[in-house]
């Protein structure tokens, strides 16, 4: 599985589990959301992901298209 996939599955993976923490537990829960959904977006624009680059170096994933 390549880094683009990878990264985003955890992204939604991430969101799903933070709506049901707002659900379930506390509200507040949503700047996790909006943290993961702003992260996404700007990596769009700078292909610059920290979990990519972590992914890359310790993990030895293979890279895709968006983070050579």
């Amino acid at each position: 599985m390549s880094i683009d996939r990878i990264v985003m599955a955890f992204a939604g993976v991430m969101i799903l589990v933070s709506v049901a923490l707002t659900q379930y537990h506390d509200p507040r829960w949503m700047w996790l959301t909006v943290f993961v959904g702003a992260n996404v977006l700007q990596s769009g624009f700078t292909r610059f992901c920290p979990l990519a680059i972590i992914l890359k170096k310790v993990f030895g994933a293979k890279p895709g298209q968006a983070f050579e």
